[in-house]
C-alpha cells in the first residue's frame, strides 16, 4: 500500500493527489492543507518515491493499480495528478472509471515525450552522500550538473540527510524511464468531468494533443495558468489551488 498524508475532515468529499517524477506527497503539503477546507485530501507517495514501498518496476499499469488499491480503502474519489502522477491518474481513469469521480490532470497529456530525466538521476547518483552533512553540501555537489536552482531545490526535498540516502529508487526509475516518459496504448474511456490544466509557458500540453485527448476523455476541458511552466502548482500555488477548487466545486 502506498504511504499517504491526509488533510481535512474524513466526511468531506475525497480528493487524491498523485505527484510527479522525483516528487512526494510532502511537496504538495501547502496545497493539500489549503484544499482541506473543502476536501478530505489524500496525498500519496508514488511507488519508488518517498516513504512508499520499493518495487522492481515503475510502469503506468503498476501505478494505476497502486492508486486503485488506495481508492478501494476509501471509496471513489476525485483525483488530481501532476506529470507522471497525471499519467498514472489517466491510466486509472481509463482502466477503472468506476473509481474516479472527477479528474484533474496537471501539465501532461496521454502521449510519449522526449523529456528524459536520466541526467538528473546521474546527478543524484554522483553526490557523495558520505560527505553530506547539510542540504547545502549536496546542493554544491549538484550544481555543476544541474545549474537550475529550482530543480536542485526540488530534488533535494527527496534527500534524507540524517540517513544519507535518496528517498527515491533511482535504479528502477532509471531502468523504467522509457515507460515513464511514454504512455501505454489503452482503449478505455473516462466520461466523467475532466480538466487538463497546464502551464501557459509549458510545452507538455500542445494544441495538437487535444485530438488525442478527446476520444479518451470526451468531457475534457482545457485551461492554462499564464506565466507558469511545467511546475505550475509550485510557481503559482494560489492560482493553481483556485483553479482546482473552481473546477471541483462548480
Amino acid at each position: 500500500m502506498l504511504r499517504s498524508m491526509t488533510y481535512g475532515e474524513p466526511t468531506s468529499p475525497r480528493l487524491l493527489i498523485a505527484h510527479g517524477l522525483f516528487g512526494s506527497a510532502r511537496n504538495w503539503g501547502v496545497i493539500s492543507k489549503r484544499l482541506s477546507n473543502d476536501f478530505h485530501v489524500i496525498a500519496v507517495d508514488m511507488r519508488n518515491h518517498g516513504e512508499s514501498p520499493r518495487f522492481s518496476t515503475n510502469t503506468y499499469e503498476d501505478m494505476a493499480n497502486d492508486l486503485a488499491e488506495v481508492i478501494n480503502t476509501i471509496g471513489p474519489c476525485d483525483i488530481l495528478g501532476h506529470s507522471m502522477g497525471g499519467k498514472a491518474s489517466m491510466m486509472l481513469a481509463l482502466s477503472r472509471p468506476e473509481l474516479v469521480k472527477r479528474l484533474i490532470i496537471a501539465d501532461i497529456a496521454p502521449v510519449g515525450y522526449g523529456h528524459t530525466q536520466l541526467h538528473l538521476i546521474e546527478a543524484m547518483r554522483g553526490v557523495d552522500l558520505a560527505t553530506v552533512s547539510t542540504r547545502g553540501d549536496a546542493d554544491r555537489q549538484l550544481k555543476d550538473k544541474i545549474p537550475e536552482d529550482g530543480i536542485r531545490a526540488f530534488l533535494l526535498q527527496s534527500l534524507d540527510i540524517k540517513n544519507k540516502l535518496w528517498r527515491l529508487n533511482l535504479d528502477v526509475l532509471d531502468a523504467d524511464m522509457d515507460h515513464i516518459i511514454g504512455f501505454p496504448d489503452i482503449a478505455g474511456q473516462f466520461s466523467g468531468p475532466t480538466l487538463f490544466l497546464s502551464g501557459g509557458s509549458s510545452d507538455y500540453v500542445l494544441p495538437e494533443h487535444r485530438s488525442l485527448v478527446k476520444p479518451l476523455f470526451p468531457q475534457a476541458r482545457f485551461a492554462k495558468l499564464p506565466g507558469t511552466g511545467h511546475w505550475l502548482h509550485a510557481e503559482k500555488p494560489r492560482d493553481f489551488e483556485k483553479s482546482v477548487r473552481v473546477f471541483l466545486l462548480s
